[in-house]
């Protein structure tokens, strides 16, 4: 929901569709529940996470010499 926030947050969610995607994955059992939401939600969604980068931070590698991640 965090993330949902902050794309409305962003004005990149109407507030609108945030209500309806919120109340959506609110209401939803499993993520199999979520997958079967509306193709308009869905593709605001894509969008919002296309401009955030989203993908492009889910498939970058990792980054093990991150030396102040871990206390030392």
């Amino acid at each position: 929901m965090k993330t949902i926030d902050e794309m409305l947050h962003l004005d990149l969610l109407t507030t609108e569709q945030h209500g309806q995607i919120s109340a959506w994955i609110a209401r939803s059992d499993s993520p199999d529940e979520i997958l079967k939401m509306p193709a308009p939600l869905w593709q605001a969604v894509e969008r919002a996470s296309g401009v955030m980068g989203i993908d492009r931070d889910l498939l970058r590698p990792p980054s093990f010499d991150a030396t102040d991640v871990l206390p030392g």
